[in-house]
């Protein structure tokens, strides 16, 4: 059986985050203070005494994620994974874990991956919402003809766990399809407190300009597969790897299909790493037969 190590995503960001490595662990202070010169910003500081509000600009939660999940592996002793994987932002801590990205060159596409997010969300007002209790086939059903009824862009974006899908699109599409799924025997379909569609086709801007950062940086062969969002098999080819990384912006979030195949290809433990225990949650829910604990 094998141990998977796995990253979460925007979302489980909280004021203090990563301040208990920072004060107990040299290396980690010596980590975020790197981090901080990188992005020319002393981010460590908006993480241990930022408010929630602050935490919540996407520039700056999804470096803020990156760091306490990859600074916490880093200074975990015996830390072997034999296969990793992200949600979503998690997948460049995934490629740090496993070796395919150094710290710094990872930090650096999270911090642009994030500001281009951040332009694609101003540039066209947009949303996201969670839907409890129905089939996944009749929301992807259901996304498609609130599309083609409309003309309005909703899409399936995040394929949590079993009976929770999030969907993304415009405001007016997102509302309109909430409406629906409820109307088809949802039993909650919430708009969620986020920045914009992401996973969607709204995020094409946003994928060129990481796109051009992903081609110029170098990627090593991992020390273990990793499960990518948008194929939900185990890859190891690093041309592969960039590529799934590239079309996840725009592409939907395997999250249920990639702990499936990770179980099938022999995973039984899995640890989660970084700020928050969503994805302890999901995994138990997909497969109650894995063994969850977290790092944090």
């Amino acid at each position: 059986m094998k141990h998977a190590y796995v990253f979460p995503g925007q979302g489980s960001q909280f004021p203090g985050m990563g301040k208990n490595l920072y004060d107990t662990n040299a290396k980690a202070k010596e980590l975020f203070e790197q981090a901080n010169e990188i992005l020319g910003f002393r981010i460590s500081d908006i993480m241990f005494t930022g408010t929630d509000e602050d935490l919540k600009q996407t520039k700056v939660t999804q470096p803020a994620v990156f760091l306490h999940a990859v600074i916490a592996f880093l200074c975990t002793e015996h830390a072997q994974p034999e296969m990793v994987a992200g949600h979503s932002l998690g997948e460049f801590s995934a490629l740090v874990a496993n070796g395919v990205l150094s710290f710094e060159a990872a930090l650096r596409l999270v911090a642009i991956r994030a500001n281009a997010m951040q332009k694609a969300c101003e540039v066209q007002p947009s949303t996201m919402a969670a839907v409890l209790a129905l089939d996944d086939a009749k929301v992807e059903e259901l996304c498609a003809k609130v599309t083609a009824d409309t003309g309005e862009i909703v899409v399936p974006a995040n394929y949590n766990c079993p009976g929770q899908l999030v969907i993304s699109g415009s405001l007016k599409g997102v509302e309109i399809a909430c409406e629906v799924m409820k109307a088809a025997g949802a039993k909650r379909a919430l708009i969620l407190p986020v920045g914009g569609a992401f996973h969607s086709p709204l995020m094409a801007p946003a994928k060129e300009e990481l796109k051009a950062a992903i081609e110029e940086t170098t990627f090593n062969t991992p020390l273990c597969p990793i499960y990518q969002n948008v194929v939900a098999t185990a890859v190891t080819d690093p041309a592969q790897i960039k590529q799934n990384l590239i079309d996840q912006l725009t592409g939907a979030v395997k999250w249920t299909q990639s702990v499936q195949a990770m179980v099938a290809d022999g995973g039984k433990e899995f640890t989660e790493v970084g700020p928050g225990k969503v994805l302890q949650g999901l995994i138990q829910k997909i497969n109650k037969e894995t063994v969850v604990n977290g790092i944090n």
